[in-house]
């Protein structure tokens, strides 16, 4: 449940976060897993297992789901065809044509002039492939040396070509981990996501001790500069007190320390 808020400023997680900004977070379950909706949960006879899904055989089908997960994930559900766009770096017509032909196959909701959403079998076919690519930069990250600027290009084209059986000893392997190196939640095989009740840095008002859960790897030269100023996950910092670019800060999302 939401704290309560005055006209200037909104309390939210235990942080105080700047006027303006509200307090979204959806209700967490047990230990944080946000727990399926009950549309999910009766899906193919009660079973959300991630693992278990078929998924479709175009690479950009797939690369489309994802990115609309994503873009929704720590913002509003969704995503604009704007936002598509720039994410998989095509033209805003192609982004058009390549939506409609997924509302098509039932994997999307769209509408014009609206956020392109997923359909219950369209979200689990993107859970799968976050699962995926996740895993993939954890195992690049923790076992074979990649830094957490490098992983990404790599396990964008692994993500696609990986098998369940190596995915799963991967998965062993790393000991079942929950968040990939920039804290993004990895989907767990049953379909539930620990996302932190986090906000980036530049929402929440100075002087507030905080502890780093995550950060973007949107732009590889952001991680660079934040690791210049030895930042990392679970650091703890107070807002406001590094001196870093306005691009870097709203790259960084936190929680109460």
């Amino acid at each position: 449940m939401n704290e309560p808020a005055t006209a200037q400023q909104q309390f939210c997680a235990g942080l105080t976060l700047a006027p303006g900004v509200r307090c979204e977070h959806p209700d967490a379950g047990v230990a944080g897993a946000l727990a399926p909706s009950a549309a999910e949960a009766s899906v193919d006879g009660g079973s959300l297992r991630v693992d278990d899904v078929e998924l479709p055989t175009s690479n950009v089908t797939q690369d489309y789901l994802k990115a609309i997960y994503n873009i929704g994930e720590w913002g509003p559900d969704g995503a604009s065809t704007s936002e598509l766009a720039a994410r998989l770096g095509v033209g805003a017509p192609t982004v058009s044509e390549n939506v409609q032909r997924l509302a098509g196959a039932g994997l999307v909701h769209y509408r014009p002039y609206r956020r392109v959403t997923l359909t219950v079998q369209g979200r689990r076919v993107a859970l799968a492939m976050v699962r995926r690519h996740r895993l993939m930069e954890t195992y690049l990250a923790l076992q074979l040396g990649y830094g957490w600027d490098e992983v990404h290009d790599d396990a964008e084209q692994l993500e696609h070509s990986v098998s369940d059986r190596l995915l799963g000893r991967m998965d062993d392997v790393l000991g079942h981990p929950v968040r990939d190196p920039h804290g993004d939640p990895i989907p767990q095989p049953d379909g539930t996501v620990a996302l932190p009740r986090a906000h980036r840095l530049d929402d929440v008002t100075p002087g507030q001790p905080v502890r780093i859960a995550r950060i973007s790897d949107a732009e590889p030269e952001l991680l660079r500069e934040i690791s210049d100023h030895d930042l990392d996950l679970d650091t703890e910092i107070e807002a406001g007190a590094v001196d870093l670019s306005t691009e870097a800060t709203a790259a960084i999302w936190v929680t109460r320390a």
